[in-house]
C-alpha cells in the first residue's frame, strides 16, 4: 500500500484511535485479513466471522509487525476502531485508488473471469508495473484488499469483480472507479440465485453504466460474440470497443485452430495491425479470452506484436483452472477443479476431447471425472444431463460422476445418449474415483477433473499426482 500515518487512515474511515502513542506512524507495508501474511508495516483488518474473529489474533500481529489493527472495537494494542470494518476497508481502498493514478482495469462475466484475468495482468506487465486480484478474491473483501496492496509504482490496476446478486457491481465500483470495463459473457453461473439470463445481464452491466464518459478516457470492452453482453453497449457512455470472432469485432481472431496438445492458435487482428498467437493454455475456449485482453491491452497502446508475444508467452496463474501435468507413467491429469459452471464444463469437455485425439492414436483414452454444478436453481436437471450427453457426443472414453443427485443426471444423461455401454459410471465421492481410476489408467490416458468447488474434486486430481497409482484422497 502506499504509505499512510495512522491518523490519515482513522480520518479516511471515519474512525477512533485507540492505545495508539504516535497517530503520525504510517503503515508501509500490506493491509492484510489473514493473521500468517503480517510483516512489518502491516495494517491487520479484523473482521469478526462464523468460526473466527480476526479481533483475537490483535496482539499476535502486533508482535509480528503490524503497526496497529482496523477493528471494530478496541483490542488492547494500537487500533483504529470502526463502525463497520468491510466498509471502513472500501472507503480506504478508494483514497488509496485516488491517491495512485494507475490506470484502473475491471472485468466481470459469467465464466472465465479469472482465467481473462490473469492474461490482461500478463500482457500490461509487459508495458508497465501491474497489480492484479490474486486467484478468485473478487468480492467487497477481496477487491479493496488487492486495490490496497498497489503502490506509488503501480500504473495498471486490475481488478475481477464477481456478483451474485443485482447491486454487488455497482457497490464494487463504488469502491475502485474502473476506466475500462470488461465485460466477458452472460451464462448460466448462479442462475439459480439471479433467476434468469437477463437478470445476470443486468447485474453484469452495472460495470459498463459506471464507467466514464468516452471524452473523459472511459472504454467499455464488451463481446461481440455474446448477443447480450453486445446489448450493453446502450447502457454507457465510455467508448465501446467489440472483441470476438465476429467479422465485426474491432478485436477479432482468425484461422483458429489447436495444436495437437490442444493449445489454441490463431491470427491476432487489432485496429493497430495483425500478428499470430500460439498459446501456452489449453482449450479453444482461450481463444475469446485472449481477445479480451488483446482488446484492453490495444486501448492502453500495445501494439498487435506485442500483444501477441505476451498472450504466448502467457500460463496459468490461478490454481486448479486447467493445470495440466504429465505423470512420468505417461497419465496427463488435468485439473480444472476449482469451479464448474454450464459454459465452463462444456469448453474443458471439449478442450479434453481436443487433447485426447493425440493420445488416442497411442492408445490412450480420455477420462471426464466430473461432479456437481452448483446454483443451477431449477435448471440443475437439465444442465447436469446436457453435459452428460455431450460427454458422449465428443466420444469422452469414459465419464465419471462423483457424488450425489447432481452427478447421478450427469452420468444418466451420458447413458440416455444411447451410443455408450458401461463408459460411464456414478461412484459416491472422491475416493471411490482415485480406487477406480488407480485400477484402470494406463499410460497415454489424459484425465479432467471438474466440478463447482463445494466439491473438493480437486482431491481426486491431487491424489493421482502427488501418490500416483498409489495416491489418496487428502482430507479437506
Amino acid at each position: 500500500m502506499i504509505a499512510l500515518s495512522l491518523a490519515e487512515i482513522a480520518a479516511v474511515v471515519g474512525g477512533q484511535t485507540y492505545d495508539i502513542p504516535d497517530p503520525s506512524v504510517r503503515v508501509t507495508g500490506q493491509v492484510v485479513r489473514d493473521s500468517r501474511e503480517v510483516e512489518p508495516g502491516s495494517l491487520f483488518v479484523a473482521f469478526a466471522g462464523e468460526r473466527v474473529d480476526g479481533h483475537d489474533f490483535a496482539a499476535q500481529v502486533v508482535e509480528a509487525g503490524a503497526v496497529a489493527v482496523l477493528a471494530s472495537r478496541p483490542v488492547g494494542v494500537p487500533a483504529v476502531v470502526v463502525d463497520d470494518v468491510q466498509r471502513a476497508l472500501g472507503a480506504l481502498a478508494r483514497h488509496v485508488v485516488q491517491k495512485l493514478g494507475a490506470t484502473l482495469v475491471a472485468l466481470t462475466g459469467s465464466a472465465g473471469k479469472t482465467s481473462t484475468k490473469d492474461l490482461i495482468a500478463q500482457v500490461l506487465r509487459h508495458k508497465a508495473p501491474t497489480v492484479f486480484t490474486p486467484g478468485s478474491l473478487n468480492n467487497e473483501i477481496g477487491l479493496p484488499l488487492t486495490a490496497l496492496s498497489a503502490t506509488e509504482e503501480t500504473r495498471f490496476l486490475v481488478l475481477e469483480m464477481g456478483a451474485r446478486g443485482i447491486g454487488h457491481i455497482r457497490y464494487l465500483t463504488e469502491l475502485t472507479p474502473p476506466k475500462i470495463g470488461l465485460v466477458i459473457n452472460v451464462g448460466t453461473a448462479h442462475i439459480g440465485e439471479f433467476g434468469g439470463r437477463e437478470q445476470i445481464a443486468q447485474a453484469k452491466g452495472e460495470l459498463v453504466e459506471a464507467l466514464p464518459p468516452a471524452a473523459e478516457g472511459g472504454t467499455a470492452v464488451l463481446n461481440a460474440d455474446d448477443p447480450l453482453v453486445r446489448a450493453m453497449a446502450a447502457r454507457t457512455q465510455a467508448k465501446v470497443i467489440f472483441f470476438g470472432e465476429s467479422g465485426e469485432a474491432d478485436v477479432r481472431a482468425e484461422n483458429v485452430r489447436l495444436t495437437d496438445r490442444g493449445q489454441p492458435a490463431f491470427r491476432l487482428r487489432t485496429p493497430s495491425g495483425a500478428s499470430d498467437v500460439t498459446m501456452r493454455l489449453y482449450g479453444e475456449h482461450h481463444v475469446s479470452n485472449a481477445l479480451a485482453a488483446a482488446a484492453v491491452a490495444h486501448e492502453l497502446g500495445m501494439s498487435a506484436d506485442e500483444i501477441a508475444t505476451a498472450l504466448s508467452e502467457a500460463g496459468s496463474l490461478s490454481r486448479w483452472r486447467m493445470e495440466v501435468t504429465e505423470r512420468p507413467d505417461g497419465v496427463t491429469i488435468v485439473n480444472d477443479a476449482y469451479n464448474a459452471n454450464p459454459e465452463s464444463m462444456r469448453a474443458a469437455l471439449r478442450a479434453l476431447a481436443a487433447m485426447g485425439s493425440a493420445s488416442k492414436a497411442k492408445g490412450g483414452r480420455t477420462w471426464a471425472v466430473l461432479g456437481k454444478m452448483a446454483e443451477l436453481g431449477d435448471e440443475a436437471l437439465a444442465e447436469h444431463d446436457a453435459v452428460g450427453r455431450l460427454a458422449v457426443r465428443l466420444n469422452v472414453g469414459k465419464l465419471v460422476a462423483v457424488g450425489g443427485r447432481e452427478a447421478s443426471w450427469l452420468q444418466l444423461g451420458a447413458y440416455n445418449e444411447g451410443s455408450w455401454g458401461e463408459e460411464s459410471v456414478h461412484v459416491s465421492d472422491a475416493q471411490a474415483a482415485v480406487d477406480l481410476l488407480r485400477s484402470e489408467l494406463r499410460p497415454g490416458d489424459v484425465v479432467l477433473v471438474k466440478a463447482s468447488r463445494s466439491v473438493g474434486l480437486e482431491r481426486v486430481a491431487q491424489a493421482l499426482l502427488v501418490g500416483g497409482v498409489e495416491g489418496e484422497v487428502a482430507a479437506r
